[in-house]
């Protein structure tokens, strides 16, 4: 019988993690996940390799903390409800959406593998930090996470590439699930012309409005599609910056000050450091625009393959 395993997506770049992973091991076991509600880009991406449920996230990156305090009361106890114990192992993919379930399934005394996030490099994520006590595998992606965690090295979780890059001339500016709406407004005070904007949540009408030659999108389960085509990528922390190493993209990072949750800028000066990319610690139009000349002469270095080195341990595991 096929060992399951239960891997936990909560969006955005963590079910970039969770689909890299399940690329590695769908073959080889039965795998099923969980998704936050109404995440519907995330159960089309994973329903490829086996069944998806779904979950209440506690905290986006703007939720009040009287709220997060009661969504997580709630988080628990849906995650009481899913049938935890069948699993073999239970795979957190990073984020406080994790952490219900991860801790239902250890107290089922199901193992638990939790993946920090390529981007922490000062302090670990509350995430990390509290599921290392419970997990007996906690993924990093660089040897600079060792001095933060109790972990096991395992190099950046990147998902296989789908087609062949090429070189299509454009900008590709990209949000995330959540947008990144200092840099949209900036950019869109250039004279830049092709550019392909995807803006997640925020409303790319107005950008459009000022820029009709622009293409923009919100989300789309083809975004490898626009980065291997692309010739540079403008970002912020995220998935998108391991997706552009895929495809040998040139990277332009650049922090979103509104998100005060995450990694800070000494991280993005370290993972920028890592992947040769261009960091823009200041959102005026006269850096950005320099930092994309500096970018197209950047090379894009090559890292070992941390989804597969994972699927080993897990399997191993197991």
């Amino acid at each position: 019988m096929r060992k399951r395993i239960l891997i936990l997506a909560a969006g955005g770049g963590h079910t970039g993690y969770a689909y890299a992973l399940a690329e590695e091991l769908h073959h080889k076991t039965s795998l099923s996940f969980l998704v936050p509600q109404e995440d519907s880009l995330s159960a089309k991406r994973l329903s490829k390799f086996g069944k998806v449920g779904f979950l209440l996230k506690a905290r986006g990156p703007k939720t009040p903390a009287h709220v997060f305090a009661v969504r997580l009361v709630r988080a628990f106890l849906d995650s009481f409800r899913q049938d935890l114990r069948k699993f073999d192992v239970v795979v957190s993919a990073g984020s406080n959406f994790c952490v219900p379930p991860a801790i239902i399934a250890w107290i089922l005394r199901v193992p638990i593998v939790n993946i920090e996030s390529p981007v922490r490099f000062l302090k670990p994520s509350k995430t990390a930090r509290l599921l290392q006590h419970i997990s007996k595998i906690t993924a990093l992606h660089w040897e600079e996470q060792r001095k933060l965690l109790r972990g096991t090295v395992v190099g950046p979780i990147l998902p296989k590439r789908k087609v062949e890059p090429q070189n299509k001339g454009y900008i590709l500016v990209s949000g995330g699930t959540f947008g990144h709406k200092p840099l949209f407004d900036t950019l869109a005070e250039s004279q830049l012309h092709n550019v392909v904007l995807q803006t997640g949540t925020v409303d790319p009408s107005p950008y459009l409005k000022k820029h009709p030659e622009w293409k923009a999108l919100t989300v789309t389960d083809r975004f490898h599609e626009l980065i291997a085509n692309a010739e540079l990528v403008v970002t912020h922390f995220g998935f998108t910056v391991l997706e552009a190493l895929i495809y040998k993209k040139p990277v332009v990072l650049v922090p979103n000050p509104e998100w005060t949750r995450t990694a800070g800028m000494g991280d993005a000066k370290q993972l920028a450091q890592k992947i040769n990319a261009v960091l823009v610690s200041q959102i005026d139009l006269e850096t950005l625009l320099k930092a994309i000349q500096e970018a197209r002469r950047r090379q894009v270095p090559v890292f070992q393959d941390g989804a597969k080195n994972l699927a080993c341990l897990i399997l191993k595991l197991i």
